[in-house]
């Protein structure tokens, strides 16, 4: 939904623009139809008939975009996704959403979960929440990473369909003709880009994290379906093979990859692909109990986390800054956190570049298929109107940014203010 016809203008402002290193000063924002329309001297004639909002020299920046986020899936446990009555987890998901938006997060790239219904009510206004990219449901071979099916389930009985996929979580394919059926699938129900499971993974039953998953014709046949329609297919893979096979078939988006070598890195960074990563450090999520196979799991995805930024940092690769919170509902406030634990490996010019610009630049990969045409990311003539006023400079103190409520006084998406406590805020 875009803001009103309105001129909204941001004066007494430090920009951060998503491109510079340094705060600019001098300028107001004019916002219309949900855009920004201009960035002018302080002091250049506005029209009389426009809102102003005087900053009072806080921080103007892009709104945060998460890369990997799970919009249905973030905000449940697993036994609720197993047994809980549909509408109930849309509605768990539809409040995720605005607490989402109001953490600053004005987009997000769902990467596997049935958002589809969530993203309509979101863009018709029925709803508030950020702007979705959707995937649709994860594409799986049997014991993948995908594959939600309980014991009892297999070997599967034809006609039958589990839990997961009749929900639209994550769907079960083997072989490349039905592979590329289930790719297609997605796409008719309107995902912006295609994601499949390529190797074992923390949160799954049957495999390790060091299985393979997937030939590369069976991922070929899917970046052949998201080819056709102007897309492009990411998968979840950790290992060097896994990545390799992957980038071999023409997949653009690497999820995680916290295990891979200097080799594989290379040849990301040779075929022009995004490293969409996260920053998994040992601190546990305490979604697993402690010796647990699936902490265990966890651990060891952990311990190459600080390789792994190594390595985006060496060979330069296009990397994606996002969270991949799933089934831990308490995790999600945590969203700001773990963009600010970035410190660890970047200054924070580059974190917020990272979570504003670098995600649009990913997120545009959709092409034509992008819901929502436009220039994110930036502050700039042209750009979708979606801005954050941060009471404080987080160039310098990025852990602002891990506190939404106190530190972000306004949260605009589209041209609308969802949140706006400039006047009763004492910087």
């Amino acid at each position: 939904m875009a803001g009103t016809s309105t001129v909204i203008a941001f004066e007494n402002a430090s920009i951060f623009d998503g491109i510079s290193a340094n705060l600019k000063r001098g300028f107001t924002v004019l916002v219309q139809d949900g855009f920004i329309t201009e960035v002018i001297a302080t002091g250049s004639a506005v029209v009389s008939s426009a809102q102003r909002i005087d900053c009072g020299g806080r921080t103007l920046m892009p709104g945060l975009i998460d890369a990997h986020w799970h919009s249905m899936l973030a905000p449940v446990t697993i036994p609720d996704l197993m047994t809980a009555d549909e509408g109930y987890l849309t509605l768990l998901a539809a409040d995720e959403a605005r607490r989402t938006l109001l953490r600053g997060f004005t987009s997000v790239r769902d990467m596997g979960g049935a958002s589809f219904s969530l993203k309509k009510a979101i863009d018709t206004g029925i709803s508030s929440g950020p702007r979705i990219w959707p995937s649709g449901a994860v594409i799986s071979q049997t014991g993948g990473h995908g594959d939600f099916r309980l014991p009892y389930e297999l070997p599967e009985r034809p006609g039958n369909w589990s839990r997961t996929e009749a929900i639209g979580a994550g769907v079960v394919a083997d072989g490349a003709d039905a592979v590329l059926k289930r790719a297609r699938e997605q796409l008719a129900l309107g995902a912006s880009q295609i994601k499949l499971a390529a190797g074992g993974g923390i949160v799954s039953h049957y495999d390790p994290i060091d299985t393979s998953q997937y030939t590369e014709r069976e991922l070929h046949a899917a970046v052949e379906a998201a080819d056709n329609w102007g897309t492009y297919v990411a998968v979840h893979a950790y290992l060097p093979r896994s990545i390799q096979t992957a980038l071999r078939a023409g997949v653009r988006s690497i999820e995680h990859g916290h295990l891979m070598d200097e080799a594989t890195a290379e040849m990301i960074a040779e075929r022009g692909a995004w490293l969409s990563t996260q920053p998994f450090i040992d601190e546990g999520t305490g979604a697993f109990p402690e010796g647990s196979p699936n902490r265990l799991k966890e651990q060891q995805v952990e311990h190459g986390t600080d390789f792994i930024y190594g390595l985006a940092r060496k060979f330069k690769l296009k990397t994606a800054w996002g969270t991949d919170i799933l089934f831990n509902p308490p995790a999600t406030v945590r969203q700001g956190h773990m963009l600010a634990s970035m410190k660890r490996w970047y200054e924070p010019a580059e974190i917020l570049t990272m979570a504003t610009r670098n995600n649009a630049e990913l997120l545009a990969l959709s092409g034509s298929h992008s819901p929502y045409p436009g220039k994110l990311g930036v502050i700039e003539k042209g750009a979708l109107a979606d801005i954050l006023v941060v009471d404080g400079n987080p160039l310098v103190d990025i852990d602002l940014v891990a506190d939404p409520e106190n530190r972000f006084h306004l949260i605009m998406k589209n041209g609308v203010i969802h949140k706006n406590i400039l006047d009763a805020g004492a910087r």
